[in-house]
Protein backbone atom coordinates (compact mmCIF):
# COMPACT_ATOMS: atom_id res chain seq x y z
CA UNK A 1 0.00 0.00 0.00
CA UNK A 2 1.54 3.32 -1.08
CA UNK A 3 1.55 6.65 0.75
CA UNK A 4 -1.25 8.04 -1.42
CA UNK A 5 -3.56 5.15 -0.54
CA UNK A 6 -2.82 5.48 3.17
CA UNK A 7 -3.46 9.23 3.00
CA UNK A 8 -6.74 8.67 1.18
CA UNK A 9 -7.87 6.13 3.78
CA UNK A 10 -6.93 8.50 6.62
CA UNK A 11 -8.91 11.35 5.09
CA UNK A 12 -11.86 9.03 4.58
CA UNK A 13 -11.69 7.86 8.17
CA UNK A 14 -11.34 11.30 9.75
CA UNK A 15 -13.52 13.20 7.29
CA UNK A 16 -17.25 13.70 7.44
CA UNK A 17 -19.91 12.23 5.19
CA UNK A 18 -23.13 13.81 3.83
CA UNK A 19 -26.08 14.11 6.18
CA UNK A 20 -28.76 11.47 5.55
CA UNK A 21 -32.30 12.57 4.82
CA UNK A 22 -34.83 12.91 7.63
CA UNK A 23 -36.97 10.10 6.28
CA UNK A 24 -33.99 7.72 6.34
CA UNK A 25 -33.23 8.55 9.98
CA UNK A 26 -36.89 7.99 10.89
CA UNK A 27 -37.20 4.81 8.83
CA UNK A 28 -34.14 3.22 10.42
CA UNK A 29 -35.52 4.06 13.86
CA UNK A 30 -38.77 2.25 13.04
CA UNK A 31 -36.93 -0.79 11.66
CA UNK A 32 -34.77 -0.93 14.79
CA UNK A 33 -37.86 -0.71 16.97
CA UNK A 34 -39.43 -3.62 15.08
CA UNK A 35 -36.22 -5.64 15.44
CA UNK A 36 -36.47 -5.22 19.21
CA UNK A 37 -40.22 -5.65 19.73
CA UNK A 38 -40.98 -8.55 17.36
CA UNK A 39 -40.33 -11.74 19.30
CA UNK A 40 -39.24 -13.92 16.38
CA UNK A 41 -36.94 -11.27 14.99
CA UNK A 42 -35.55 -10.42 18.41
CA UNK A 43 -34.31 -13.98 18.87
CA UNK A 44 -31.96 -13.33 15.94
CA UNK A 45 -31.11 -9.67 16.44
CA UNK A 46 -30.44 -10.18 20.14
CA UNK A 47 -27.14 -11.78 19.14
CA UNK A 48 -25.87 -8.27 18.37
CA UNK A 49 -26.77 -7.15 21.90
CA UNK A 50 -25.00 -10.21 23.32
CA UNK A 51 -21.84 -9.32 21.38
CA UNK A 52 -21.92 -5.82 22.87
CA UNK A 53 -22.79 -7.17 26.34
CA UNK A 54 -19.96 -9.68 26.52
CA UNK A 55 -17.59 -7.27 24.80
CA UNK A 56 -18.34 -4.77 27.55
CA UNK A 57 -17.45 -7.33 30.22
CA UNK A 58 -14.24 -8.18 28.40
CA UNK A 59 -13.15 -4.59 27.81
CA UNK A 60 -13.68 -3.52 31.42
CA UNK A 61 -11.94 -6.65 32.67
CA UNK A 62 -8.84 -5.67 30.69
CA UNK A 63 -9.04 -1.98 31.61
CA UNK A 64 -9.34 -2.83 35.30
CA UNK A 65 -6.26 -5.03 35.23
CA UNK A 66 -7.96 -8.42 35.22
CA UNK A 67 -6.83 -11.28 32.98
CA UNK A 68 -9.36 -12.08 30.27
CA UNK A 69 -9.47 -15.84 29.64
CA UNK A 70 -12.09 -15.84 26.91
CA UNK A 71 -15.60 -15.07 25.69
CA UNK A 72 -18.31 -17.50 24.60
CA UNK A 73 -21.48 -16.69 22.67
CA UNK A 74 -24.27 -19.27 22.53
CA UNK A 75 -27.05 -19.97 20.06
CA UNK A 76 -29.73 -19.13 22.67
CA UNK A 77 -28.26 -15.56 22.62
CA UNK A 78 -26.68 -15.97 26.04
CA UNK A 79 -22.97 -15.48 26.60
CA UNK A 80 -20.17 -15.91 29.09
CA UNK A 81 -17.03 -13.88 29.73
CA UNK A 82 -14.37 -15.42 31.96
CA UNK A 83 -11.69 -13.29 33.60
CA UNK A 84 -9.25 -13.87 36.42
CA UNK A 85 -8.23 -11.58 39.23
CA UNK A 86 -9.43 -10.54 42.66
CA UNK A 87 -13.02 -11.76 43.24
CA UNK A 88 -13.89 -8.41 44.81
CA UNK A 89 -12.98 -4.74 44.55
CA UNK A 90 -13.60 -1.96 42.04
CA UNK A 91 -12.27 -3.88 39.05
CA UNK A 92 -14.70 -6.73 39.61
CA UNK A 93 -17.61 -4.32 40.13
CA UNK A 94 -16.83 -2.44 36.91
CA UNK A 95 -16.46 -5.68 34.97
CA UNK A 96 -19.80 -7.03 36.24
CA UNK A 97 -21.61 -3.73 35.63
CA UNK A 98 -20.29 -3.35 32.07
CA UNK A 99 -22.47 -6.02 30.45
CA UNK A 100 -25.95 -4.49 30.54
CA UNK A 101 -24.64 -0.94 30.20
CA UNK A 102 -22.40 -1.60 27.18
CA UNK A 103 -25.06 -1.81 24.40
CA UNK A 104 -26.83 1.51 25.20
CA UNK A 105 -23.53 3.30 25.89
CA UNK A 106 -22.11 2.05 22.60
CA UNK A 107 -25.28 3.31 20.95
CA UNK A 108 -24.81 6.69 22.60
CA UNK A 109 -21.19 6.87 21.41
CA UNK A 110 -22.33 5.88 17.93
CA UNK A 111 -24.99 8.59 17.96
CA UNK A 112 -22.31 11.15 18.84
CA UNK A 113 -20.22 10.04 15.86
CA UNK A 114 -23.19 10.15 13.50
CA UNK A 115 -24.23 13.58 14.77
CA UNK A 116 -20.73 14.77 13.85
CA UNK A 117 -21.03 13.21 10.39
CA UNK A 118 -18.45 10.45 10.96
CA UNK A 119 -20.28 7.53 9.36
CA UNK A 120 -17.11 5.88 8.00
CA UNK A 121 -15.35 6.20 11.35
CA UNK A 122 -18.27 4.43 13.03
CA UNK A 123 -18.27 1.56 10.53
CA UNK A 124 -14.52 1.06 10.63
CA UNK A 125 -14.38 1.48 14.40
CA UNK A 126 -17.05 -1.19 14.87
CA UNK A 127 -15.12 -3.51 12.54
CA UNK A 128 -11.94 -3.00 14.56
CA UNK A 129 -13.72 -3.75 17.84
CA UNK A 130 -15.21 -6.93 16.40
CA UNK A 131 -11.79 -8.09 15.17
CA UNK A 132 -10.30 -7.51 18.62
CA UNK A 133 -13.17 -9.40 20.23
CA UNK A 134 -12.74 -12.30 17.79
CA UNK A 135 -9.30 -13.01 19.25
CA UNK A 136 -10.92 -13.72 22.63
CA UNK A 137 -13.80 -15.90 21.39
CA UNK A 138 -13.50 -19.50 22.60
CA UNK A 139 -16.32 -21.38 20.86
CA UNK A 140 -17.38 -22.07 17.28
CA UNK A 141 -20.80 -20.40 17.42
CA UNK A 142 -19.27 -17.30 18.95
CA UNK A 143 -16.60 -17.14 16.28
CA UNK A 144 -19.22 -17.58 13.53
CA UNK A 145 -21.38 -14.81 15.00
CA UNK A 146 -18.55 -12.30 15.33
CA UNK A 147 -17.08 -13.12 11.90
CA UNK A 148 -20.51 -12.67 10.32
CA UNK A 149 -21.00 -9.31 12.00
CA UNK A 150 -17.50 -8.20 11.05
CA UNK A 151 -17.98 -9.26 7.43
CA UNK A 152 -21.26 -7.35 7.27
CA UNK A 153 -19.62 -4.14 8.46
CA UNK A 154 -16.75 -4.62 5.99
CA UNK A 155 -19.03 -5.29 3.03
CA UNK A 156 -21.21 -2.28 3.78
CA UNK A 157 -18.28 0.08 4.35
CA UNK A 158 -16.33 -0.97 1.25
CA UNK A 159 -18.86 -2.08 -1.36
CA UNK A 160 -21.94 0.10 -0.92
CA UNK A 161 -22.79 3.70 -1.68
CA UNK A 162 -22.89 6.49 0.88
CA UNK A 163 -26.68 6.32 1.32
CA UNK A 164 -26.59 2.61 2.11
CA UNK A 165 -23.70 3.10 4.54
CA UNK A 166 -25.63 5.85 6.30
CA UNK A 167 -28.76 3.69 6.54
CA UNK A 168 -26.80 0.76 7.98
CA UNK A 169 -24.92 2.93 10.48
CA UNK A 170 -28.09 4.62 11.71
CA UNK A 171 -29.90 1.27 11.94
CA UNK A 172 -27.12 -0.22 14.08
CA UNK A 173 -27.02 2.78 16.42
CA UNK A 174 -30.81 2.98 16.76
CA UNK A 175 -30.90 -0.75 17.49
CA UNK A 176 -28.35 -0.47 20.31
CA UNK A 177 -30.20 2.51 21.77
CA UNK A 178 -33.71 1.06 21.49
CA UNK A 179 -32.62 -2.47 22.43
CA UNK A 180 -30.71 -1.44 25.53
CA UNK A 181 -33.63 -1.83 27.92
CA UNK A 182 -35.19 -5.10 26.74
CA UNK A 183 -32.40 -7.36 28.11
CA UNK A 184 -32.79 -5.61 31.48
CA UNK A 185 -36.52 -6.33 31.43
CA UNK A 186 -35.73 -9.95 30.55
CA UNK A 187 -33.27 -10.10 33.43
CA UNK A 188 -35.93 -8.78 35.80
CA UNK A 189 -38.41 -11.45 34.70
CA UNK A 190 -35.79 -14.19 34.88
CA UNK A 191 -34.86 -13.26 38.44
CA UNK A 192 -38.49 -13.73 39.51
CA UNK A 193 -38.38 -17.34 38.30
CA UNK A 194 -34.78 -18.21 39.04
CA UNK A 195 -33.45 -17.44 42.50
CA UNK A 196 -30.02 -18.98 41.91
CA UNK A 197 -28.38 -15.57 42.28
CA UNK A 198 -26.07 -15.95 39.29
CA UNK A 199 -27.16 -12.87 37.30
CA UNK A 200 -25.03 -9.76 36.90
CA UNK A 201 -27.38 -7.83 39.20
CA UNK A 202 -27.10 -10.48 41.94
CA UNK A 203 -23.34 -10.62 41.56
CA UNK A 204 -23.14 -6.84 41.88
CA UNK A 205 -25.42 -6.95 44.91
CA UNK A 206 -23.01 -9.31 46.66
CA UNK A 207 -19.96 -7.31 45.63
CA UNK A 208 -21.36 -3.97 46.83
CA UNK A 209 -23.67 -5.14 49.64
CA UNK A 210 -26.61 -3.36 48.01
CA UNK A 211 -29.98 -4.67 46.76
CA UNK A 212 -30.00 -6.28 43.31
CA UNK A 213 -33.05 -4.14 42.52
CA UNK A 214 -30.84 -1.07 42.78
CA UNK A 215 -28.61 -2.42 40.04
CA UNK A 216 -31.62 -3.23 37.87
CA UNK A 217 -32.70 0.38 38.31
CA UNK A 218 -29.20 1.52 37.36
CA UNK A 219 -29.28 -0.60 34.18
CA UNK A 220 -32.68 0.86 33.25
CA UNK A 221 -31.44 4.40 33.93
CA UNK A 222 -28.39 3.98 31.70
CA UNK A 223 -30.52 2.52 28.89
CA UNK A 224 -33.16 5.26 29.13
CA UNK A 225 -30.70 8.15 29.40
CA UNK A 226 -28.68 6.79 26.48
CA UNK A 227 -31.83 6.46 24.37
CA UNK A 228 -32.98 10.00 25.12
CA UNK A 229 -29.54 11.50 24.57
CA UNK A 230 -28.83 9.46 21.48
CA UNK A 231 -32.22 10.21 19.94
CA UNK A 232 -31.68 13.93 20.44
CA UNK A 233 -28.38 13.71 18.56
CA UNK A 234 -29.75 11.53 15.76
CA UNK A 235 -32.94 13.52 15.23
CA UNK A 236 -31.26 16.88 15.67
CA UNK A 237 -29.28 16.68 12.43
Amino acid sequence: MNVASITEMWHRLTGTQPDPSRWLVGATALVALAAVLMRGLWHVTRNAVTIAHEGGHGLLALLSGRRLDGIRLHSDTSGLTVSRGKPHGLGMVLTAAAGYTAPPLLGLAGAALLAAGHITALLWGATALLLVMLVMIRNAYGALTVVTACALFLLVSWLTKAQVQAAFAYLVVWFLLVGGARPVAELQRTRRRDRSGTSDADQLARLTHTPAALWLLFFYAVALCSLVGGARWLLGR
